[in-house]
C-alpha cells in the first residue's frame, strides 16, 4: 500500500522536532552571547560581530565537512550495512578539522588588523578570537557526534543537551562578563572562554552518551571514509563559507565605514537565523530520509519526502516573514535598547521578511541533495547566486546608491531567490536521471 504525503509529513517532522529544539539552543546560544554583549557594552558587541564575521567562515567551512557525516552513514543503513565501526573514525575525523580551524582561526587575528576598523576596537577583536579559537574542539565533537546519532535517527539527546546549553550559556556568560562571587569580572575575555566552555561540555555530554549506548570497540577502518567524506562534505563547506561570506560581509565592509553597522548585522542575522533553523532541521530530516531511500533505491520516498519537506520548510517561513513585517521593533528591542541601533534594524526587517520564503526553499533543496550525495551544484548555486549576485548587487546598493546595509539586504534577498531556482533545477535533473537508472 502506497503511503499518503501526510504519512511522509508526519516522518519529517518528528525527525526533525528534536533538531529543530537543538538547532534553536544553538542559535539561543548564539544570541545569548549578542544578549550579553550588548548590555556590557556597545563597543563589545561591535568587536565581537567582527571578530565573528571573519572566524565564523573558518568554523563553518568545518562543520560543512562534518555535516557530510549524516547523509554517507544513512545511505550505508539503506543499504542494510552497519555503520557502528565508523564512531572513533568520525571523532577522529572531528578533532583533526578542529586543530586546523584552531590555527586558521588564529591567523585571522592579524588580518583583522588590517581590515580598516576603528582602532578602538582591535584589543577586544585579538581577545575574543584568541580564545574563541579554543571552543573549535568541543564545538566539532559536539557536531560530530550528532551527526553519527542522526544516522541513526537518534536526535532527541543531542539537541536536549543543545537546550541545556542555552541556559548554562547565558548563565556563565553573566558571570565570566559581569563577575559573581570570587569570579572578577572578565568583560570580552569572559565571553570568549564562556564559548570554550559551553561547547566543551555539550561535545563529552554527547561523547559519554554513546560509549555508553553503543560499547563500541575501536576497529581499523579503512582510510577511504575520510575521502567520502571530504568528497561529500566539502561542497557543502564551500556552500556555507559562500553564504556566510555574503551574510558576514555585510558586517566587515559596513563595520569599516562605522562599528554600529557591524552589531546592527549581528542582531539582524541572530534574527533572521532563528527562523532559518526550523527549514534547517527540516533540511536534515530530508537528507537522512532521502538517503536511506537513495541507499534502498526508492525512487517513490525519495520524490515524496523532497516534496513534503520542501512544503513545511516554505511553509513555515511565510509565516516568519508575515511576523517580522508586523513587529519589526519587537524584534529589535529583544537585543537591544540603542535607538541608533534600532532605527538602522526595522527597515530591514522588511526585507529579511520578503526573502524567507526562499531561504526556506534553497535550503530544503539543499537537503535533498545531500541525502543523494550530490552537492557539489549545491555549491556552484550558492557561488552563482550569493557571491556573483549578492555581494555584488549588495555592494552596489550600499555604496553606489547609498543605502548602506539596507542595500546589502537587497542583494541578499535577491540572491537567494537564485540559489533556491538553480538548486530546483537541478533535482528535476537527478530526478529524470534517477528514473531511468532505478528502473
Amino acid at each position: 500500500m502506497e503511503k499518503s504525503y501526510k504519512t511522509y509529513i508526519k516522518d519529517l517532522i518528528n525527525l526533525a522536532l528534536p533538531i529543530i529544539m537543538g538547532h534553536v539552543g544553538f542559535i539561543f546560544i548564539m544570541a545569548g552571547d549578542v544578549f550579553v554583549a550588548g548590555k556590557y557594552s556597545t563597543d563589545v558587541l561591535a568587536a565581537v560581530s567582527i571578530s565573528s564575521a571573519v572566524t565564523s567562515l573558518v568554523f563553518m567551512f568545518g562543520i560543512g565537512l562534518i555535516i557530510s557525516v549524516s547523509p554517507v552513514l544513512s545511505n550505508r543503513l539503506g543499504a542494510k550495512k552497519s555503520i557502528k565501526k565508523f564512531f572513533y573514525p568520525t571523532i577522529k575525523f572531528s578533532q583533526i578539522i578542529a586543530f586546523f580551524s584552531m590555527l586558521l582561526i588564529m591567523a585571522c587575528i592579524p588580518l583583522m588588523e588590517h581590515l580598516g576598523f576603528e582602532e578602538h576596537l582591535f584589543p577586544y577583536i585579538r581577545t575574543y578570537t584568541f580564545v574563541f579559537a579554543f571552543s573549535a574542539f568541543g564545538g566539532y565533537l559536539h557536531a560530530a557526534l550528532k551527526e553519527y546519532l542522526q544516522a541513526y535517527e537518534i536526535v532527541f539527546f543531542p539537541n536536549f543537551i543543545a537546550i541545556i546549553g542555552i541556559f548554562l550559556n547565558i548563565a556563565v556568560n553573566w558571570i565570566f562578563v559581569f563577575g559573581c562571587g570570587f569570579i572578577k569580572p572578565m568583560g570580552v575575555f569572559g565571553l570568549a572562554l564562556a564559548s570554550v566552555f559551553i561547547r566543551t561540555f555539550m561535545g563529552l555530554a554527547l561523547l559519554i552518551f554513546c560509549l555508553v549506548k553503543f560499547k563500541i570497540k575501536n576497529v581499523v577502518v579503512p582510510k577511504k571514509y575520510f575521502g567520502i567524506l571530504i568528497n561529500v562534505g566539502l561542497p557543502i563547506s564551500i556552500a556555507i563559507c559562500l553564504e556566510f561570506l555574503a551574510f558576514n560581509s555585510m558586517a566587515i565592509l559596513m563595520g569599516r565605514v562605522n562599528g554600529i553597522y557591524a552589531a546592527a548585522q549581528n542582531i539582524i542575522n541572530v534574527i533572521a537565523s532563528a527562523s532559518f533553523m526550523v527549514p534547517l532541521s527540516i533540511s536534515n530530516a530530508i537528507a537522512v530520509k532521502v538517503g536511506y531511500a537513495n541507499g534502498a533505491k526508492n525512487l517513490v520516498d525519495i520524490k515524496k519526502y523532497s516534496i513534503a519537506g520542501v512544503s513545511l520548510s516554505v511553509g513555515f517561513m511565510a509565516c516568519c516573514g508575515i511576523l517580522f513585517a508586523l513587529f519589526p521593533e519587537f524584534f529589535a528591542k529583544i537585543f537591544t535598547s540603542d535607538k541608533s541601533l534600532i532605527a538602522i534594524i526595522i527597515p530591514i526587517m522588511y526585507i529579511v521578511a520578503l526573502f524567507q520564503c526562499f531561504d526556506g526553499l534553497q535550503c530544503s533543496l539543499s537537503g535533498v541533495l545531500k541525502g543523494l550525495k550530490k552537492t557539489f551544484m549545491v555549491s556552484v548555486a550558492d557561488f552563482i547566486g550569493y557571491i556573483l549576485i549578492g555581494i555584488s548587487l549588495g555592494s552596489f546598493f550600499a555604496f553606489k546608491m547609498k543605502l548602506n546595509l539596507f542595500g546589502f539586504w537587497i542583494g541578499i534577498g535577491i540572491s537567494s531567490a537564485c540559489v533556491g531556482f538553480v538548486l530546483l533545477l537541478e533535482i528535476l535533473r537527478l530526478y529524470k536521471k534517477m528514473k531511468k537508472e532505478y528502473v
